[in-house]
C-alpha cells in the first residue's frame, strides 16, 4: 500500500477511525469502499503513526456520554494535526454526527464534512466542496435514499463478513438514542441479503454476521413474522458458507422458530446475543422493554433445550433512574440463574433527547459500586464457564496468523462455533494454519474470556487443520 501511494502521489490516503458498535464498524467498511471508488488509497499503520494521510474520518458512536467524549477529545487532538498539516482534511460521520451536526461545526470548526448515518455515499462530494469553499460542509438526511449495502465496501477481514439485514429500530427503549438517529427500522429484501452473502462467499468469505439493531424483527413490516428464521435457513443453503451468526435479537420478539431454524441450521452458530439491560420488572417496564424477567429466562431454557452447548452473551445497564437496591440484587439474581458467558455491563448514561435523561438520576458512585459488583459476579461465572471447556475438542476458525504472546508461544487465534476467543499452539512438526484455515483441537487451558489449546498429539490431545 505504501510502494502505490509513492507510485501515485496524486492519490490521497485516509484513515477512518470507529467509534462504538459492529454496525458502526460495518459502516465503515462502506465509507472506505465510497473513498477508494474515488481513488482514495488506505493508509498504512506506519502512515497513521507519522499522521502522514490526507484524509481522517472519525466515525462516531452517540449510545454513551463516554463516547461523545471521546469524540470531541479526539476532535481536539485532530485540531493540532491540521495546523501541521493545512491541507489534511477531516470528516465525521456517524450517530453523532446525525445527532450533534450543528454542535460538532461549532465546537470544531476546523471539521470539513460532517456526514449522517444516511449519507455515506455523500462524503466524497462534501470533501471536493469544502475543499473548494474552506467552509465546513454539512449533510444529514433525516430518511434513507439507498441503503448503505448498495455502496462499494472494503471488507476489513479476508474471511469474515458483516451483512446488514435492516437498518434503523421501531423499538422505544427509553434510554436509547438509536432510533433518533439511525431512523425507523427497513428491512432489506431477502434476496438482497442472500445475494451478498454470496458474493462474499465467491470472493473467499467463510463467515458472515447478519447485523440490524432488531435482527428478529426482520419481516415484520411485510407481515411475515417467520421472515428471521427462513432468511436463517436460506443461508444454510450456500455453499462455502461455514459460519453464520447473528446480533442482536430483542427479547420480545424472540420466537421459537429462530430456535428452531438456528438449532437444525448445520452453519448456523450456537451462539446468541441476547440483550437482559435489566434483572428488575420495575425497571424493565421504565426501561419501556416489553418484555419481563422470566420470558427472557423462558427463551434461554429454550436455546439450552435445543443447544446444550449454546453460548449466550448479554448487555446490562446498572444505575438506571429509579433502579434501588432490590432492583440491583433481581439483576444479580437473573444473571446468577441466566448463567452468560460474558456481559457487556455499563453504567448507566443519560442521553440529551432520550426520556430517561430527564428521570430521577441513581447517584454515580451508586451506579459504580453496582457495575463493579456485577462485573465481579460475571467474571467468577464466566471463569467458571470457560473452565468448563479443558479437555474437549473444539473447532476454531483462525483470524489471526499472530496470536496471544506469539513471539513467546508460537501461537495462533481465532474463534471457536459459540463465538470464544481461542488461542492455538502449533505442535512441532505439525502444519501452521493460515488465515481462514478450522483447526479442531483440545482445549488446554482457560481464562475469563478465552480458552488455550497446546495441544500435545503424543499424549493423545487432538490437533487438525482443514483449509
Amino acid at each position: 500500500m505504501h510502494d502505490a501511494h509513492a507510485q501515485l502521489p496524486s492519490s490521497p490516503v485516509y484513515y477512518v477511525h470507529t467509534l462504538g458498535c459492529q454496525m458502526n464498524a460495518h459502516d465503515s467498511e462502506r465509507i472506505a469502499g465510497v473513498l477508494e471508488d474515488e481513488g482514495y488509497i488506505k493508509a498504512t499503520q506506519e502512515q497513521i503513526d507519522a499522521h502522514d494521510v490526507d484524509l481522517i474520518v472519525l466515525n462516531t458512536c452517540a449510545v454513551r456520554e463516554n463516547a461523545t467524549s471521546r469524540m470531541y477529545g479526539t476532535l481536539g487532538q485532530y485540531a493540532q494535526l491540521k495546523r501541521e498539516r493545512p491541507h489534511m482534511q477531516i470528516a465525521v460521520g456517524g450517530c453523532m454526527a446525525q445527532k450533534d451536526r450543528k454542535r460538532i461545526t461549532e465546537k470544531a470548526p476546523w471539521v470539513d464534512a460532517v456526514f449522517g448515518t444516511k449519507n455515506i455515499g455523500s462524503l466524497t462530494t462534501l470533501l471536493k466542496e469544502a475543499q473548494k469553499t474552506q467552509h465546513s460542509q454539512v449533510e444529514v438526511a433525516t430518511e434513507l435514499s439507498q441503503f448503505p449495502s448498495e455502496l462499494p465496501t472494503v471488507r476489513s477481514s479476508q474471511v469474515s463478513a458483516w451483512v446488514s439485514i435492516s437498518v434503523g429500530c421501531n423499538n422505544t427503549c427509553t434510554f436509547c438514542i438509536v432510533p433518533a438517529v439511525r431512523g425507523k427500522e427497513r428491512d432489506r429484501r431477502p434476496g438482497d441479503v442472500l445475494a451478498e452473502i454470496e458474493s462474499c462467499v465467491s470472493r473467499g468469505i467463510k463467515e458472515v454476521t447478519l447485523l440490524g439493531q432488531n435482527v428478529n424483527s426482520y419481516g415484520y413490516s411485510t407481515g411475515d413474522r417467520y421472515a428471521f428464521s427462513k432468511l436463517l435457513r436460506a443461508c444454510g443453503q450456500i455453499e462455502g458458507l461455514e459460519r453464520v451468526r447473528f446480533t442482536s435479537p430483542h427479547p420480545a420478539a424472540f420466537t421459537d422458530d429462530v430456535i428452531d431454524a438456528m438449532a437444525q441450521t448445520p452453519n448456523v452458530m450456537p451462539q446468541l446475543h441476547m440483550p437482559l439491560q435489566s434483572g428488575s420488572d420495575k425497571i424493565l417496564r421504565a426501561m419501556r422493554r416489553s418484555y419481563r424477567i422470566e420470558k427472557f429466562m423462558a427463551i434461554l431454557d429454550n436455546v439450552r433445550a435445543a443447544m446444550p452447548h449454546a453460548q449466550i452473551t448479554t448487555d446490562i445497564i446498572v444505575g438506571f433512574p429509579g433502579e434501588t437496591e432490590e432492583d440491583f440484587q433481581a439483576t444479580m439474581d437473573a444473571v446468577r440463574r441466566a448463567r452468560f458467558t460474558s456481559a457487556f455491563i455499563f453504567e448507566y448514561s443519560p442521553r440529551p433527547g432520550t426520556p430517561a435523561a430527564t428521570m430521577e438520576q441513581v447517584p454515580s458512585e451508586v451506579a459504580h459500586d453496582r457495575f463493579e459488583r456485577l462485573h465481579a459476579l460475571q467474571e467468577e461465572i464466566s471463569t467458571q464457564i470457560m473452565a468448563e471447556q479443558r479437555g474437549k475438542n473444539v473447532e476454531i476458525m483462525i483470524t489471526e496468523a499472530k496470536g496471544f504472546k506469539d513471539n513467546k508461544t508460537q501461537r495462533v487465534s481465532g474463534r471457536d462455533q459459540g463465538g470464544n476467543l481461542v488461542h492455538v499452539s502449533v505442535p512441532q512438526g505439525y502444519e501452521k494454519p493460515r488465515v481462514g484455515d478450522f483447526v479442531t483441537c483440545t482445549v488446554t487451558d482457560t481464562a475469563a474470556h478465552y480458552l488455550i489449546c497446546d495441544p500435545r498429539p503424543e499424549q493423545g490431545d487432538v490437533y487438525d487443520v482443514r483449509h
